[in-house]
C-alpha cells in the first residue's frame, strides 16, 4: 500500500467515524507546496452539506478522529477546511528501509489480470516510419509496467499483412523472382519496391488486372500465391525486427497477430451480426446503424462491416480481433494504441461488439489514442523533401548526433565504451522526448532539446544515474548491497525521501491510464531532488559522522535503483559511466 492509498484508507475511516456515509468521496491529493505538507485532504467542504455543519468544524472533527499517529508529524487545518498532512521523518525512514531491503523497492504487485495490448502494428507493405514510433514505444512501456505489477500481458502486433494492396506487391515480386532475383534482395528497400509496384499498377498495361487476380488467389488460399505472400511477409518482418532491436522494445515475431490471422472468421462475424439483426443490408453493403452516435439531425452513424461486392473492412477485422481476445484469450482488459484519428472507429467498434456479445460486460475495451509528432513548422514530421521519415534512419541519426555531442565531453573511456554510451543516449533521447509528453497531445520534434543534458530529458536522467554510481565507485562500495539505517535530518533528505516513496503511485497511474509521461515526470522529480540533496548534504566529505554518511549512502542507493527501475520500465537503457 502506497502513501496515497494509506491516507485514503485512514481518512475514510475517520469520516465514517464522524457520521458520514461509507461511500463518501475521500479526496486526498498531493500538496503543491512543501509548507503545506506532503498531502491534503479536501473533503470537508463536500461533507458540510451532508452533515449540515461548517466545513472547518468538520475538519476539526476529522483531525481528532483520523488515526495517523506515528505517520504524520503534524496535521493542520487551512482555509475553509483543508487538512494539510506533514509526514513524520521517522515513519518515512522506516518505509525507506523497507524499500531498501526489497528487491522490488517495496512495491506490491496488483491482483493479476489478463491484459491484451495491441500496439506497433506496422503495414508490412512498407518500412516502419516515424508514424509508428509513438504506438511502439508507448505500448512497450505500458506492457513492461503491467508485467512489473504482476499482470499476465499478451502483446499483439496487429500488422497490416493482408488486403488488396498485396495483389499489386505479389505480382511485382513474382516478376522479380522470375528474373532470378531473390526475395531478400528484391525487398531490401520496401519503400522503393512499393513505389515500383505502384507505378506499374498505374501505368503498365495489364499489370492491374494481374494484381487483381493475385488478390483473388490470395484470398482463396492458392498455394503458390500463399508461398509468395509468405516470402514477402518474412522479409518485411525482418525489417521490423531490426527496428525493434534498435529501439530496445520487447516485441518479437511470436507477438505478431496480423490482419490475416482473422481472415477465416470475417464471414462468421458478418453472419452473426445479421442473425442478431444488428447489421442490415443497405445499397448492397452490410451496415450497422448506430443510434447512440446520431448527429444533430438525428441521423445514426453508419458502420460498414461488409462492402457491396462482399469485401471486408478494418471494422470486420477489428470485431473478429475483439471476439478472439475476449473469448479465446480471456482478456480482462484490451488496450489498443493508435493515433487519435481512429478514436471514432474504435468507439463504434466497441458499441457494435458489445451489442453482439463479442465482449463481456466485465471486460474493458480501451482505445488509447495518441497525438502526432510534428516538425519545427508545426506540421507532421517529414524529410526536407517532404517525404516520409524512415524510423531506422531517424534512430541512426540520433546515435550519430549523440556521438558528436559526447565527443565534446572529457572522458577516459575507450572508443567502444563511448560508442555504446552514444547509442544508449541517442536512442534514449528519442524515446524519452516522446514518452515524456502526454500521449493525447501532439508534440514538436527537436534534436537540441531531446539531446540536452539539462531539463526533463533522457540524457539528464541517465547522467543523474551515473552520478549516483560515481559516489559508490569513489567510496569503493557496492551500492546494490548497502541498506544502512536511515535518519532524515535535512529538508532535502525529507523531500527526496517522500518522492522515492511515491514510485508506486506513478506506476499505478501508468498501468491504469496507459500514460508513461506520469512516470517520466516522476523520474525527473527524483533526479532533480537528488541533485539538490547531493549539493546540500555531503556524503563522502572528510570528518562526516559515520551514521550520517551511511544513511545518505542508502538514500543515494535507493535513488539509483529507483531511476534504473523507472527507466527500465520505459525501455531506456542506463550506463555506469558517462
Amino acid at each position: 500500500m502506497n502513501i496515497y492509498q494509506l491516507l485514503q484508507q485512514k481518512f475514510q475511516q475517520a469520516i465514517v467515524a464522524i457520521g458520514a456515509p461509507k461511500d463518501s468521496p475521500v479526496p486526498v491529493s498531493r500538496s503543491t507546496r512543501p509548507e503545506f505538507g506532503e498531502y491534503q485532504f479536501n473533503g470537508a467542504m463536500a461533507l458540510s452539506k451532508q452533515l449540515q455543519q461548517k466545513p472547518r468544524d468538520i475538519a476539526e472533527k476529522i483531525v481528532e478522529a483520523v488515526q495517523l499517529d506515528g505517520i504524520a508529524s503534524k496535521l493542520e487545518i487551512a482555509g475553509p477546511g483543508f487538512i494539510n498532512v506533514h509526514l513524520d521523518d521517522n515513519w518515512l525512514a522506516s518505509q525507506l528501509q523497507h524499500a531498501a531491503d526489497s528487491s522490488r523497492l517495496g512495491i506490491e504487485t496488483e491482483k493479476q489480470q489478463t491484459v491484451v495490448v495491441d500496439y506497433s502494428s506496422p503495414n508490412l507493405a512498407k518500412e516502419m516510419h516515424v508514424g509508428h514510433l509513438r504506438t511502439t514505444i508507448i505500448g512497450d512501456a505500458v506492457v513492461k509496467t503491467l508485467e512489473f505489477m504482476g499482470h499476465k500481458v499478451i502483446r499483439q502486433n496487429h500488422m497490416g499483412d493482408w488486403g488488396t494492396q498485396f495483389g499489386m506487391l505479389l505480382a511485382h515480386l513474382s516478376d522479380k523472382l522470375e528474373s532470378d532475383q531473390v526475395a531478400e534482395t528484391a525487398l531490401s528497400d520496401l519503400e522503393v519496391f512499393y513505389r515500383e509496384a505502384k507505378v506499374r499498377f498505374d501505368e503498365e498495361q495489364g499489370f492491374a488486372d494481374r494484381a487483381r487476380d493475385y488478390v483473388v488467389k490470395l484470398q482463396g488460399g492458392d498455394a503458390n500465391c500463399m508461398a509468395l505472400w509468405q516470402q514477402f511477409i518474412d522479409v518485411s518482418i525482418t525489417h521490423s525486427e531490426e527496428v525493434y532491436q534498435k529501439l530496445n522494445v520487447s516485441l518479437t515475431r511470436d507477438d505478431i497477430m496480423g490482419e490475416s490471422a482473422y481472415n477465416d472468421d470475417l464471414a462468421n462475424v458478418v453472419h452473426e451480426l445479421k442473425e442478431q439483426g444488428i447489421a442490415v443490408e443497405d445499397q448492397g453493403a452490410q451496415v450497422v446503424f448506430l443510434e447512440e452516435l446520431a448527429d444533430k439531425e438525428g441521423n445514426p452513424a453508419v458502420y460498414i462491416v461488409q462492402k457491396t461486392g462482399g469485401g471486408y473492412l478494418y471494422a470486420t477485422t477489428d470485431l473478429a480481433a475483439m471476439r478472439y481476445r475476449s473469448t479465446k484469450l480471456n482478456a480482462d482488459r484490451t488496450l489498443i494504441l493508435t493515433d487519435a484519428r481512429q478514436a471514432l472507429h474504435f468507439k463504434q467498434t466497441e458499441i457494435v461488439g458489445r451489442k453482439a456479445g463479442f465482449i463481456g460486460a466485465g471486460q474493458t475495451y480501451e482505445h488509447c489514442p495518441f497525438g502526432m509528432m510534428l516538425g519545427s513548422d508545426g506540421k507532421p514530421f517529414k524529410t526536407r523533401s517532404g517525404g516520409t521519415v524512415k524510423l531506422v534512419e531517424l534512430l541512426d541519426e540520433a546515435v550519430e548526433r549523440s556521438t558528436v555531442l559526447l565527443a565534446k565531453r572529457e572522458s577516459d573511456l575507450s572508443d567502444a565504451q563511448r560508442a555504446e554510451i552514444a547509442r544508449k543516449v541517442g536512442i534514449g533521447a528519442v524515446k524519452y522526448a516522446d514518452l515524456s509528453k502526454n500521449r493525447t497531445t501532439d508534440y514538436m520534434f527537436n534534436w537540441d532539446t531531446m539531446l540536452s543534458f539539462e531539463g526533463n530529458t533522457a540524457p539528464y536522467l541517465q547522467y543523474a544515474y551515473t552520478r549516483v554510481q560515481s559516489i559508490f565507485r569513489k567510496a569503493q562500495i557496492d551500492g546494490s548491497q548497502i541498506a544502512e539505517p536511515i535518519a532524515l535530518q535535512e529538508a532535502q533528505e525529507h523531500q527526496l525521501a517522500v518522492k522515492l516513496l511515491q514510485l508506486s503511485e506513478a506506476i499505478k497511474q501508468l498501468t491504469a491510464d496507459a500514460t508513461p509521461h506520469v512516470l517520466c515526470s516522476y523520474l525527473y522529480d527524483v533526479a532533480s531532488l537528488f541533485m539538490s540533496f547531493y549539493e546540500a548534504c555531503p556524503i563522502l566529505k572528510e570528518g562526516i559522522d559515520e551514521s550520517v554518511k551511511n544513511s545518505r549512502l542508502t538514500l543515494a542507493a535507493l535513488t539509483g535503483r529507483t531511476l534504473k527501475t523507472g527507466l527500465d520500465l520505459l525501455g531506456i537503457e542506463t550506463m555506469e559511466q558517462m
